[in-house]
């Protein structure tokens, strides 16, 4: 690989996709705007209308049609952007749709001209538009939630209509009901003669609500960023195992790949692998690639080629320097959002007036009564790891685990070590640390009873690193410090108001995620600070990338609750 000229993400067409991307907003949104202004109310009665002896009922289904089409290309706007060749099909539909459904308006040389032309452009732009659909998270669900709300809108509208008495509307047979309600669903009138005209206001929007959202709804559901459930095999677990057990001292996030929410892409010669999350379209690499790296750009590549093939936007969070260099070489942009907390546990102690404060908070712990055990999972009594695991969760305080490029997501494995803090026989306090490399360890899960006395924190890493040197251990991460840099820029004497603006926002934020609370909890320890890095493709990718980085690490992103609702 070393001769090779590594292939760049930015791939060939960016320019027409971009520009049809918003060729294709531009049209929908003509669309809507030629429906729901009253300009374009007062054209609802159009020339070729006329001229085919269309009745109005007619014209007024068009322009629902042209509504529900407009909207629909707005939403596949986002699809043609990551080049999805589903979203490709549908917009090429809908232009077509689009531009006939203007026959019955008089907007036939305006908006419906312009659909023709996205039509044409889309067809001469075919060949960019070759990602495959994203996995499907319920087989037949846009089909199931379109035909279920034209159900309930043809039934609403036939309990209404069976309902409503003769002073407001004129007695109809039970099929004649159901032709009018059926109707009432792409904004046509029916038999049903009306005499109050609430009433035949009611029916119609009742109609085209139901029409409208059976399609937009099926559409989202068509075109979403599916999610597929990822999962690690057994051979893709080994062979992980063996890329970490002969390089994994090099990083000490190495061990964090093997979580089970996590895809792996491998390199072709089996020396390098990239793990992987698919969150809100992006594919979300954690910290290095694993393996030799000068292997690393065949992985790099490999998942790269994956990311093109499902329209995906590639990502990477917490790397490296070396890591973000090997990323870097593929044309994404680099951004240092933080550092990792990393002790010698050779040289630490808790003497000097540095340690002060880590001193009284352990000397307070240890007045208190509490007790500390550091053990390796094997030493652990029988049921005592499920024991732990459950305090663990207790004491999580919701329901999302956080944590992706820095956390495992379950305890015990081999070679990690157990620190817990007792008082009178109670565990108030949990930590484990999963292994880095062979003399190394890295702080996965720190929990601790919410009515345990404070410094019982200190007391467990303070103990864990006087008695590491007994467990053969020389390092120990600790927690990542996001944004170190530009807190202690923003607090230094003459600093800028750029950067005093910066430290106080970040101060802000720490009410909700605890930025400044885990730097100043770290900086106890006096560690040296690992930068540590973000890989995006572009700043136009970077909100999309933010969610998906934030929701995989459990601090915001889109609301569990609306997903919930949304896969109903």
């Amino acid at each position: 690989m070393a001769g090779e000229r590594p292939a760049v993400w930015r791939v060939t067409g960016a320019a027409s996709v971009f520009a049809i991307t918003w060729v294709t907003r531009l049209v929908g949104l003509l669309a809507v705007i030629s429906v729901v202004l009253p300009a374009g109310r007062r054209g609802m009665r159009g020339h070729v209308a006329v001229w085919l002896g269309l009745p109005q009922e007619a014209t007024t289904a068009a322009a629902a049609v042209v509504l529900a089409v407009g909207v629909l290309l707005i939403m596949l706007a986002s699809g043609l952007k990551r080049r999805k060749r589903r979203a490709w099909q549908l917009a090429l539909a809908a232009s077509v749709v689009l531009a006939v459904s203007h026959l019955g308006m008089q907007h036939v040389f305006g908006a419906g001209v312009v659909a023709v032309a996205l039509a044409v452009t889309l067809v001469l732009n075919r060949r960019h538009f070759v990602a495959l659909p994203d996995p499907v998270t319920g087989k037949w669900v846009a089909l199931r939630v379109f035909v279920q709300l034209l159900v309930a809108g043809f039934v609403i509208n036939v309990a209404l209509l069976s309902v409503a008495p003769a002073r407001f509307m004129t007695p109809l047979s039970f099929p004649d009901r159901m032709a009018e309600a059926a109707l009432a669903l792409f904004g046509v009138s029916g038999p049903a003669e009306f005499h109050v005209e609430w009433m035949d206001d009611l029916t119609a929007t009742v109609g085209l609500l139901f029409g409208l959202g059976a399609v937009l709804l099926a559409a989202y559901f068509l075109l979403r960023s599916a999610e597929p459930a990822p999962s690690l095999s057994e051979d893709e677990k080994a062979r992980l195992k063996a890329l970490l057990d002969k390089h994994g001292a090099r990083d000490s996030l190495g061990y964090f790949a093997l979580r089970d929410d996590k895809f792996a892409v491998f390199s072709r010669t089996g020396k390098a692998a990239v793990t992987y999350r698919v969150i809100a379209g992006a594919a979300i690499a954690s910290a290095d690639p694993l393996g030799d790296n000068e292997a690393w750009p065949g992985a790099i590549e490999e998942f790269l080629a994956v990311c093109r093939r499902h329209g995906w936007v590639p990502a990477a969070m917490g790397c490296s320097e070396l890591g973000a260099t090997a990323w870097a070489r593929f044309d994404l942009d680099v951004l240092e959002i933080g550092d990792e907390a990393v002790v010698d546990a050779d040289t630490f102690t808790l003497d000097g007036r540095v340690m002060r404060g880590v001193r009284q908070a352990v000397a307070k712990t240890k007045r208190a009564g509490y007790s500390v055990r550091v053990r390796r999972p094997e030493e652990l009594a029988e049921g005592e790891l499920a024991e732990l695991e459950a305090l663990a969760a207790k004491w999580r305080g919701s329901d999302t685990e956080r944590g992706f490029s820095m956390a495992l997501g379950r305890m015990g494995d081999p070679g990690s070590v157990l620190v817990t803090a007792e008082q009178d026989g109670v565990v108030r306090g949990l930590l484990q640390f999963v292994p880095w490399g062979e003399d190394g360890l890295s702080l996965d899960v720190m929990r601790r009873d919410r009515t345990a006395d404070n410094g019982i924190n200190e007391l467990m890493i303070s103990e864990l690193l006087l008695a590491a040197r007994d467990h053969g251990v020389r390092y120990v991460s600790l927690n990542f410090a996001a944004f170190r840099k530009l807190m202690e820029q923003g607090r230094r004497i003459g600093a800028g108001p750029v950067a005093r603006a910066s430290a106080k926002f970040l101060g802000w934020m720490s009410h909700w995620v605890q930025i400044e609370t885990l730097y100043r909890f770290n900086a106890k320890f006096q560690p040296r600070w690992v930068p540590r890095y973000l890989v995006y493709p572009g700043v136009r990718e970077l909100p999309r990338v933010g969610v998906a980085v934030f929701e995989a690490e459990g601090l915001a992103g889109r609301s569990p609750r609306l997903r919930r609702l949304l896969r109903r």
